[in-house]
């Protein structure tokens, strides 16, 4: 039997894999340095020949839900050096490279995408896959405004393409357009009844304030749900609703359903382990957290170990995961990544509060959502801005939507104006819908609500 580390032994480990980290991330970039500068391989350097269909491969798009994408695209690259003028299949690598990225937290994907793409469309000018594929694309870099015109585009072309009718829902929920959005899902629904219609149209009615009826929808898509990779989306989805009205057990048993599907289901690793810390398993939802960050440091992630090392007293080590998100963002700018919002979010807590407003504003410039509303207004809170703040955290709540930090967020808002009875009720709001919403938002929820006479 091995023995138990020591502390010192144990903080030793985590500073080595925070070392092992920042390495990873040098050679992120390091790759996509030299993927820039020479292209995929399976690109090739011959000019493109009139477009012309070849037989379309075992890898169609409904089978990149199948749970293997690297399998995938290795089929789909091996398939198109030798049918090189198949416009579809280059759609569907294009989409390929989308979702890799999204799943594995790796932008250094997006270009291989967008050269993908580029030649799908190349070969047969206007054609629908390609540009859902740019939708899909332009959606992941959170240029929300083009991945609608791409989506409408492809449904000019093609009224029932699934990944256009999906992707316009994305946009027009990104751009804050939430009525539009909901007609958008039924339409989509009418046409393209499915999974990515289901989910979407789920998320759609969480953002109205009907949880009941997303939950409802979520569970009738987890029904329908065969390939792994659905399975694992969806309960992943189902997962994370729960958690966020504080069902850490049913989360628990929904992220154990998505990983029964698909095991390194990063989603669902990182849901699991945020249910453990708001149940107050910090030690399970450490060593989650560090598995999921290991492979893809992304800033939701790093935050939330950040804070947890920071609940256990380990403040260098928290640190360290908030250094790795200035690094996520770089690399993800070079991948042509809008990533505004996660700066604000991150920065206005556990770096430049500035350069937080700065990003905040700069998001806010470009779409008007709940999310961004939310983050303008803790970064002018963190700016002492409160006056300012307070529309924008009241205007986080006015689609009915619930969220226990945008809750905190605004009651401390509302303390910092002075009004007190207002801040009562929303902090008691926030950990009475979600107590564990955050290592260290939700203890100091708990303190200010006690210091205001509250109930918690």
């Amino acid at each position: 039997m091995s023995m138990p580390s020591t502390p010192h032994e144990g903080e030793a480990e985590r500073a080595g894999a925070a070392r092992r980290r920042a390495g990873r991330l040098a050679l992120c970039a390091a790759a996509l340095a030299v993927a820039l500068t020479a292209g995929a391989v399976v690109l090739g350097t011959g000019p493109d020949d009139a477009a012309t269909t070849a037989s379309v491969p075992a890898t169609a798009p409904q089978l990149l839900a199948s749970g293997d994408l690297a399998a995938q695209i290795s089929a789909l690259q091996s398939h198109l050096r030798a049918q090189p003028k198949d416009f579809t299949s280059w759609a569907t690598l294009g989409v390929a490279y989308v979702e890799q990225a999204r799943t594995q937290g790796d932008p250094s994907r997006y270009p291989q995408a967008e050269r993908a793409l580029h030649r799908s469309l190349s070969l047969r000018p206007g054609n629908d896959p390609g540009l859902a594929g740019r939708a899909a694309l332009a959606a992941a870099r959170h240029d929300f405004r083009a991945a609608l015109r791409h989506a409408e585009r492809a449904l000019a072309e093609n009224p029932y393409n699934e990944r256009a009718l999906s992707s316009r829902i994305d946009a027009l929920v990104e751009l804050g357009r939430y009525d539009k959005a909901l007609r958008a899902a039924e339409e989509a629904d009418a046409r393209r009844p499915g999974i990515p219609v289901f989910t979407r149209y789920a998320y759609v009615q969480e953002l109205r304030g009907d949880v009941r009826a997303a939950r409802r929808v979520l569970q009738r898509a987890l029904a329908s749900a065969t390939a792994p990779g659905d399975v694992a989306y969806v309960a992943t989805a189902l997962g994370r609703l729960a958690w966020q009205q504080g069902e850490y057990g049913t989360a628990l048993k929904h992220f154990a359903r998505a990983l029964g599907a698909d095991p390194a289901y990063v989603p669902a690793l990182e849901g699991r382990a945020r249910a453990h810390a708001a149940r107050g398993e910090t030690a399970q939802a450490i060593r989650g957290l560090e598995t999921v960050v290991a492979r893809y440091p992304l800033p939701g992630p790093l935050v939330e170990l950040g804070e947890l090392y920071e609940a256990e007293g380990e403040k260098d080590t928290a640190r360290e995961q908030y250094h790795l998100i200035g690094a996520w963002t770089r690399l993800a700018r070079a991948n042509g990544v809008n990533a505004d919002l996660d700066t604000a979010l991150a920065a206005a807590d556990h770096g430049d509060r500035r350069a937080a407003l700065r990003a905040a504003r700069a998001e806010w410039s470009r779409r008007h959502t709940v999310h961004t509303a939310d983050a303008i207004a803790w970064a002018l809170h963190v700016n002492g801005r409160d006056e300012e703040a307070l529309p924008y955290a009241r205007r986080a709540a006015a689609t009915g939507f619930r969220d226990a930090t945008f809750l905190y967020h605004r009651g401390m808002i509302e303390h910092a104006t002075g009004d007190v009875a207002a801040a009562r009720r929303s902090l008691e709001s926030a950990l009475r819908l979600n107590p564990g919403f955050s290592p260290v938002g939700s203890r100091v929820a708990r303190r200010t609500l006690a210091d205001l006479g509250g109930a918690r």
